[in-house]
Parts: C-alpha cells; structure tokens; sequence
C-alpha cells in the first residue's frame, strides 16, 4: 500500500506511531534549517515536518524539488504539533518525516488549488481536473453521494424497487426535441436519448410493479437558459393503486429523511401545503419562494374606474409591499421601472406609491388618484408608514409572471 493512513485520518491519539502518507503537496514552507510541507487528499490535510540536523539531508534536497500539487509518499513519525490549528481536523498533530518519494511531478497549475482561486470560470473547465481538487467542490460531490445515497435508502425502506431503464429509445411525442443517435447497423435510422423514463414507468405499472424508482439522466436538446441544460438528474417515481394523500405522505416524508439524515435538520410537523390556484395568485408562481412575504394584493376594485386608462382596461392590477422601502430615490424607482420594461420581463411600465412616515402618500399616478384612493390601496396590500407600493397591470397571465419577477428580484 502507498499509505496507511488518509491525510485527513490522524489525531492527537496516533502521536508516536509510524506511518505512510501519499497525497497532492498543497504548499510548502521552507524556512533554510525547517520546512513544512501541507499535504492534500480527498479525506484532509496533514501537516509535515522536516528540521535541519534531525532528518537526512536528502530529504531537504528532495522538499527544494517539490512544487504545488507534486504528488509525494512521506514515511515517518506522528508528532504533537507545536503551534495547534484548530481549524483542522488534523490540526494537532504533525508528521516527522523520516523518508519522502516523489510519484510524480506537476507542472506549476494555471490556478491555485484553494477555496478562494484566482482562477475563472472558463480557465477552471478547460483545467476541471484540477478544479476538482478544490474543497468547494468535492464538498457539492459528497453533498449529491450522500443525497443519491439515503434517497435509495429511504425508498427501499417504503418497498419502492429500482429499476434501471434503457438510454436507447425509440423517438416518442413528448415536449422538447429529441437528441438522436445513429444507428451503425440500421443506416439512415436513429435512437433517441430518453427526455425521461416515462414510457418505461407505465411499462411496469401494468407489469405489476407497483412502487418503482431510479435516479436517472435525462436529455433534452432545447436551447440553454438559467434553469434548462442539455442532461439532468432526476428522481424519478412511481406508484399504482394510490390516491393523492398517499404521494404527498411519501415524498414529504423522503424530503424530512433527507434534511435528517444529510444536514441533521429536523422538521416537526407537516409541510405547508397551497393549491396550485392560491400559489399562482398570491405568488405568480407553482413554486413560490415562501421565505419573504410581498404576497400579490388584488387592487381591481379599487384602482380601476378612476379614469387611468392604463388600469381601467387591465384584465388585472397587483401590488406587492416593499417594507421599509418608502426612501427610494427617483433614480432607483426609475431602474425599477426600467428592470421590468427589460424583453425578459415585458412590462410597460411600473406604478409606485410611497407611503411616507408623515402619513401622506406620494405616487407616479397623483393626478389620477386622491390621498384617500391611496390610502385604500395602501390598507389593501397592508402597508404601513415607510413601506412602498409597486403596482403592474395588463393581462392575468402576463402580469402574474412579470410581479413575481419583480417581487422575486426585489425580496432576494
């Protein structure tokens, strides 16, 4: 073996003992007569030591060799470490090198291998292999392991069986296009990667396979977008002779073993639970962020009829509550207003309505409104003095989306 021990794996319990470490050189240290070296794998980092006098010379000559990410085997003592790290598992101890053997070198890395690199986005995927290395993302790594892991878990315990399905299909009428592979020995005819297991599950519902999963890839050639990409993973499921409660049940309860199990949070209680109608009208969305309020208010009744022609021919008017923000300047009404006016959003223009801490009201629609109009508004969506009012209208589909842009962009 090239180790007995991970780099991530010794305590203060293992002082005195010989061991063997192999693993990436993080960075050195020398000093002329000490020299620290950080050693890396996927487990830690442990920390190595040489002193001029108490090791043979060699190995310094060896250390003034090294360079970032060289990978090295040391053999030698587990000592107590002088000056403690307490942000280390491994940080009470050190390794008292004895004897070190260079694997292999490395060329000086585009970018540093640390949590904080120096390294772009784009360097970073031409050089993944060494971004791999980074804690950031071997912790989303072992965070999606341990995820896959007690979803089967959880599942298995709820007598669901795992059934690997085919990823060569035939072409089926579904949403998005398909991505299309030849076939060598039927030319001119083609596979088609599958946008989702959907043919496969209704294949064992009627074979009598009643609860049934996989965590699976799925492939869609539509064009990219922040919430779209070529391949994803997902959880797929299915279930025969169940009503709608029993779907609910089940997956709430995975949800719960997953915050238990993966990040040691517990739930009391049931999940919170909206239709699909009450989401989409105080939200816009099926699935809304419930984490900050400015829930839609319907103002219809009272801003239409007041002879603004921009609301009095909307199929709808929706406010939201910005709390606390009555103290935005002009400039910053007028980026909001041209926020929404983005082709991404579509909207025409936005209406606003301070509600000032002196208990007047001040809005972009003054001449159309009275005090007293405004004041109702305000007591609809529940603003109080130094809150602000931001208005939309046009159709109910349209503007629904457009307010929960906004309100998303706004509570974030």
């Amino acid at each position: 073996m090239y180790r007995t021990h991970t780099c991530g794996e010794l305590r203060s319990s293992n002082i005195g003992e010989k061991v063997t470490l192999s693993g990436w050189v993080q960075t050195i240290r020398d000093k002329g007569n000490i020299a620290w070296i950080d050693l890396r794998d996927r487990y830690g980092v442990t920390q190595l030591l040489a002193e001029q006098g108490k090791v043979d010379d060699a190995i310094f000559g060896t250390i003034r060799e090294l360079g970032r990410e060289f990978v090295i085997q040391v053999e030698g003592e587990v000592i107590e470490r002088y000056s403690k790290n307490p942000d280390m598992l491994t940080g009470e101890v050190e390794i008292k090198m004895e004897k070190i053997t260079i694997l292999n070198a490395s060329k000086t890395p585009p970018f540093t291998i640390e949590d904080q690199t120096d390294g772009g986005e784009e360097l970073r995927m031409q050089y993944r292999y060494l971004d791999l290395r980074r804690n950031p993302v071997k912790e989303k790594l072992k965070l999606r392991h341990k995820v896959s892991l007690e979803t089967r878990k959880y599942l298995d315990s709820v007598d669901f069986m795992e059934v690997e399905t085919p990823y060569l299909i035939k072409s089926t009428p579904e949403g998005a296009r398909d991505f299309v592979v030849p076939s060598r020995m039927n030319p001119g005819e083609f596979y088609a990667l599958p946008q989702s297991p959907q043919t496969f599950k209704q294949l064992l519902m009627v074979s009598g396979y009643d609860k049934y999963y996989q965590i699976v890839k799925c492939f869609r050639d539509e064009d990219l977008r922040a919430d779209r990409q070529p391949e994803f993973t997902q959880i797929d499921c299915e279930m025969a002779f169940v009503e709608q409660e029993d779907v609910l049940n089940t997956f709430e309860g995975l949800i719960k073993h997953l915050f238990r199990e993966v990040r040691g949070i517990e739930f009391d209680g049931d999940f919170p639970r909206m239709t699909y109608a009450e989401a989409m009208e105080r939200y816009g969305s099926d699935k809304p962020d419930i984490r900050f309020g400015m829930e839609f208010v319907n103002l219809n009744a009272a801003a239409q009829g007041k002879g603004f022609n921009v609301f009095d021919a909307a199929e709808i008017v929706l406010g939201i509550n910005a709390k606390g923000c009555s103290e935005y300047t002009r400039k910053q009404l007028d980026q909001l207003t041209d926020w929404v006016k983005r082709p991404q959003i579509g909207a025409k223009g936005l209406v606003y309505v301070k509600c000032n801490e002196d208990g007047t009201f001040k809005s972009s629609v003054d001449k159309f409104y009275s005090e007293a109009d405004l004041k109702e508004w305000a007591e609809l969506a529940g603003a109080e003095k130094g809150d602000l009012l931001l208005v939309l209208s046009g159709d109910l589909d349209t503007t629904r989306k457009q307010m929960n842009e906004l309100r998303f962009a706004h509570g974030n």
